[in-house]
């Protein structure tokens, strides 16, 4: 089994003692390793950070994630988010992490990471190129495949955020249903926890989706958080096997206070 520890929108800032939402980024990330690994079975195989990991959108901020990935000595995937500079972020940790859009072999499973930012918008978008690359992945895979990309590719039925969603998602969502080798996307942006699912025309195992809250500070939930927690951080544990096998945690801890 194949644990992959999904962390989002840690929204880091050049100054370390740097607040975004009345908290210290830093701080709330490095609680959120802490305490997601107190969770988990054993310590995880990958982390994925799934966008907005620089709100400022500076090079000090990705030096600070550099810093910390250094310090827990883990494989890391990282794709940016509407709030991240993809240049910067590629330069500070191109060497370190796999950056999206990237293929992330984890055993008999692919993980496909993708950019879903678009220069000076908050909304999502997926252009042709990457569709393309996409396709190709997806053809030439011969195990299951998990996708992850920062911004929701379908409504999660909030007013507010799915108007900043991806953009003409229908291009994503008809590409994944038609591989049957997809089994779930991953994604952040919403700063909750949500799930659902979308039927395959062809029929067979239905296409999951599932958010993960932000390490820093929650979004107005749509559904009912299962842990009954819906204001603290959180994560997603993601549990890879063999033969297709996925299995999913939402994980919640109590926000960081200065000691």
């Amino acid at each position: 089994m194949i644990c992959v520890l999904q962390l989002s929108d840690p929204h880091l800032l050049a100054d370390p003692h740097g607040r975004c939402r009345g908290r210290v980024a830093l701080e709330a990330l490095r609680h959120g390793w802490e305490q997601a690994c107190a969770q988990l079975p054993r310590r995880p195989d990958l982390l994925l950070i799934s966008g907005d990991l620089c709100q400022d959108e500076s090079l000090g901020g990705y030096v600070r994630l550099r810093e910390l990935l250094e310090q827990w000595a883990v494989p890391a995937a990282l794709l940016p988010g509407n709030h991240d500079h993809p240049a910067l972020l590629r330069a500070a940790l191109g060497r370190s992490a796999w950056i999206a859009p990237a293929l992330v072999p984890l055993g008999e499973w692919q993980l496909l990471v993708l950019s879903s930012h678009r220069a000076g918008a908050v909304e999502g978008w997926i252009d042709s190129a990457q569709l393309a690359w996409l396709e190709r992945q997806l053809q030439a895979a011969s195990g299951p495949v998990l996708v992850a990309l920062h911004h929701p590719p379908l409504p999660i039925g909030s007013a507010e955020l799915d108007r900043i969603a991806l953009q003409q998602p229908e291009r994503l969502l008809s590409l994944l249903l038609a591989h049957s080798a997809v089994r779930a996307v991953v994604f952040g942006h919403v700063h909750q926890h949500w799930q659902g699912q979308r039927p395959r025309p062809q029929g067979g195992d239905a296409l999951q989706l599932w958010a993960c809250p932000s390490t820093l500070a929650p979004f107005s939930a749509v559904q009912p958080c299962p842990l009954g927690q819906p204001h603290w951080p959180g994560g997603r544990l993601l549990e890879l096997g063999a033969g297709g096998e996925l299995r999913t945690r939402l994980l919640r801890w109590s926000p960081w206070e200065p000691a």
